[in-house]
């Protein structure tokens, strides 16, 4: 693995966004009584993390700003993809808890 020292590394970092993002995503998910805010907000915040580019290049030079992000994408390692994908992970499952326990009737707020 070139992108990460090994493999406890890689476990201990899935875990961690997992939950990271499990318990922003609750949060939330809580506050705003919204099911899947966070599952949807997750790819901006993955955008943001590898791309080198700022927000607002994105509209004074949507071409450019574009293409650097697809070669973002493209140059990710496995490892990162993982990580990433955890996190994802994470948000989803924030969802069906806070789904589930709205059907059990749990009100929140």
């Amino acid at each position: 693995m070139s992108g990460i020292g090994s493999l406890p590394q890689l476990i201990i970092s899935m875990m961690l966004f997992l939950l990271l993002f499990f318990g922003i995503g609750f949060l939330l998910n809580m506050i705003l009584r919204s099911t899947w805010i966070m599952a949807v907000v997750y790819p901006l915040i993955v955008i943001a993390i590898i791309d080198n580019v700022r927000f607002f290049d994105y509209i004074l030079s949507p071409g450019a700003s574009f293409s650097a992000l697809g070669n973002d994408l493209i140059s990710l390692k496995l490892v990162d993809i993982l990580i990433l994908s955890s996190g994802l992970v994470g948000a989803i499952i924030a969802g069906i808890a806070i789904r589930m326990l709205r059907v059990r009737g749990y009100q929140m707020f």
